[in-house]
């Protein structure tokens, strides 16, 4: 198994996280994803379909979307929800709304503060940060139970597909709500978290 993915790429971070901390032993290259796509590896450019990051190649085939990377991953190894149809039920509906709300405004606000070439316009800037704070209050409401994790008291794919850019929340200029923050701790805790700056390192 081998992970492709980059130091700024919070969708590349999910993937490379969940496998640490579930301990699936794999090898990870570093993209350029500011480079020229013609000019990346050979084997990226076979199996990367959309020439981003993350890609997972295993057992010569190639895996893209990060959120798709999970699924397969809690899957093939019957992990991080995939043992309970009803509990898996909740992980993917967490996927799906996670790819449209949180997944969707964090890149969009952090990459405009840190590239020129991605910078917003103000009115862009405004509706995505109220939208992020939409986004995040629903999290922050789910968590008022004090469950430790996204869809209960164990770990699960859903854990791994929220986190990803919401470490980045200081780079996006946006707020971190109390309880959100507070499972982000959690997950700090567990064996084999590191910030993805440097996770992600080659």
């Amino acid at each position: 198994m081998k992970l492709y993915g980059h130091p700024d790429s919070g969708h590349a971070y999910k993937v490379k996280l969940c496998l640490e901390i579930a301990g699936i032993a794999h090898k990870y290259e570093v993209v350029d994803i500011f480079s020229a796509r013609e000019s990346r590896a050979a084997e990226f450019k076979e199996y990367a379909k959309f020439h981003e990051v993350p890609l997972l190649i295993d057992n010569g085939q190639g895996f893209v979307q990060s959120n798709a990377i999970l699924i397969y991953i809690a899957k093939k190894y019957g992990i991080l929800g995939a043992e309970n149809a009803d509990i898996f039920k909740r992980c993917l509906e967490w996927l799906f709304w996670e790819a449209n709300k949180i997944g969707l405004c964090l890149p969009q606000l952090r990459a405009s503060n840190k590239f020129e070439q991605f910078k917003l316009s103000d009115g862009a800037r405004t509706w995505l940060t109220e939208r992020y704070n939409h986004d995040v209050q629903i999290l922050e409401s789910e968590l008022m139970d004090r469950r430790q994790f996204i869809v209960g008291e164990e770990l699960t794919i859903a854990d791994f597909s929220l986190c990803g850019y919401l470490y980045f929340a200081d780079e996006a200029q946006v707020e971190v709500p109390r309880l959100v923050q507070d499972w982000l701790n959690r997950l700090s805790n567990l064996s084999g978290w590191a910030h993805p700056y440097k996770l992600l390192r080659a």
